[in-house]
């Protein structure tokens, strides 16, 4: 039996949430121990997964099973810079194709791995293998990502991006030419029925809004700033293939909607927390 301390950055979550993230299982592991009576919130049994939990309450989890969790292997990531570093944060320069933590089935590099080769010490909080990470950004996204050192600095970034108050902007490349030129989009997103490790817009899938505007336009490909007002499981590459409207390019594997297909996401040019 595994006991776990609800922390302040979890306060309100889920039950299933918060015990994936804090014991490194996945979440329909919880899920189903949940179903076999396995999960307990202050000495009491947990039948629902939707129980929302409270800074301070105890989490009992039976783990009596082996899990297999991913491992960490110290490595530096050739072009991975460091933009900012004191002793709260370390914002880096993530290069697409590097994953934000190690997990089971990636083999490539990620920032966990790589802060650990070049030396930072980053929050213990979290699991194992994602400890210090309070946003990520996927793997063929490039972009600035911020990793908390403190354990008061990981506390306030996950409340501020759970209650939406950092504001996030990207930059996008499509193929052919949005219409309108400026817009907004807001459709519901979850998992691609087709492939399951893709997100799309699904029926009842999560609310999500995004904005977009057209920085540059070329002849067969537009540069787009994209703002996510509303991001839940959702990515500025698939709210961009919901806008309306041009013939696929090339190429099979790059993603198309009714719109406009996804080249690159060159983001986020920008990530604020206000407050």
């Amino acid at each position: 039996m595994s006991v776990l301390l609800v922390p302040d950055g979890l306060d309100g979550e889920r039950v299933d949430v918060a015990a994936a993230r804090m014991s490194g299982v996945s979440r329909s592991r919880i899920s189903s121990l949940i179903e076999d009576g396995g999960v307990f919130l202050d000495g009491q049994q947990v039948s629902r997964a939707s129980v929302r939990v409270a800074t301070g309450q105890m989490l009992d989890v039976d783990l009596c099973d082996p899990v297999a969790t991913p491992s960490i292997t110290p490595q530096i990531v050739e072009g991975m810079r460091i933009i900012h570093d004191d002793s709260d944060i370390v914002v880096v320069d993530k290069p697409a194709g590097v994953a934000a933590h190690p997990s089971l089935g990636w083999e490539g590099p990620s920032v966990v791995e790589h802060l650990a080769a070049a030396g930072f010490a980053i929050s213990t909080s979290g699991a194992p293998e994602r400890q210090g990470i309070v946003q990520r950004l996927d793997v063929g996204t490039s972009g600035l990502m911020v990793v908390a050192k403190s354990e008061h600095a990981y506390t306030l970034l996950k409340q501020a991006f759970r209650d939406r108050t950092v504001d996030k902007v990207y930059l996008a490349l499509v193929q052919g030419h949005p219409d309108p030129f400026t817009g907004t989009i807001d459709a519901p997103i979850g998992r691609d029925h087709r492939h399951d490790w893709k997100m799309a817009i699904v029926d009842g899938g999560r609310h999500s809004v995004t904005h977009y505007e057209t920085v540059e336009a070329f002849r067969h490909a537009t540069l787009l700033k994209v703002h996510l007002e509303w991001r839940r499981s959702s990515t500025p590459a698939v709210g961009t293939r919901s806008t309306v409207a041009t013939p696929r390019l090339r190429r099979n594997w790059v993603w198309r909607g009714n719109g406009c297909t996804l080249v690159s996401c060159l983001s986020p040019i920008r990530a604020v927390a206000s407050g």
